[in-house]
């Protein structure tokens, strides 16, 4: 299985990776942890995850704080998905309230993946790294519960203009993914619960953010062994 998460940092005007590369970083409970320079319009994958805060006018094309439209994943994903994600946040029909989700099945050659499934984040004014770690686990919950082969997961903070700490926000990401997918494995064993196993998890990040992000991957990783 394919899991991809995309993380920026806290600037854009540093050292880029350039796009498409991988590295795995690491490997929990049988699960190959790989990082990929990737945006979430882009990957490829059977479900593509993407977080948005609660609607505020021209949010993610407010740059900056918002990232340039160029670097910016979620004005990708709006404009390959001809408006939708602007369109539905700001007519209600999602209010982005943390941990809200909703799926959304694109037309073939839309965006790369089957399937959307949208996490809310709440109150920008109100975010905190926290939060991701419960963010995590709605993701791996939802994953598993639509039995796909494969997905990615957008975190979208800087995107949408936050000044998030992407090491933590990023660690805080697997520690929920595997909090999650250690419940429902209790719970097979339990035979309470069943479910397709994952194999791969790709966590995406930004160019300027890649290093970054993967120093919170591996840190959380060696956490998650001990």
């Amino acid at each position: 299985m394919i899991f991809s998460v995309f993380l920026t940092g806290n600037a854009y005007a540093q050292a880029t990776t350039a796009i498409g590369t991988a590295k795995v970083w690491g490997t929990v409970d049988g699960i190959a942890i790989e990082g990929v320079v990737q945006g979430p319009s882009a990957q490829v994958s059977d479900l593509q995850i993407a977080c948005v805060f609660e609607y505020t006018e021209g949010d993610i094309f407010n740059t900056p704080p918002a990232l340039p439209p160029a670097l910016n994943g979620l004005v990708h994903l709006d404009q390959d998905m001809e408006g939708l994600l602007t369109e539905i946040r700001k007519s209600g029909k999602f209010h982005g309230h943390a941990n809200e989700t909703i799926l959304i099945s694109p037309p073939k050659g839309t965006i790369g993946s089957k399937k959307l499934l949208l996490i809310g984040l709440g109150d920008r004014d109100k975010f905190s790294p926290d939060l991701m770690t419960g963010v995590g686990s709605v993701a791996m919950r939802e994953a598993i519960n639509l039995g796909v082969d494969n997905f990615s997961f957008a975190s979208d903070l800087k995107d949408a203009g936050i000044d998030s700490p992407t090491a933590l926000v990023a660690g805080n990401v697997v520690r929920g993914i595997f909090e999650a997918y250690r419940t429902q494995t209790w719970l097979k064993e339990k035979k309470m619960s069943t479910f397709k196993p994952i194999s791969k998890v790709i966590l995406l990040a930004g160019p300027a953010f890649f290093t970054t992000a993967g120093e919170g991957i591996q840190e959380a990783i060696a956490s998650l062994k001990n």
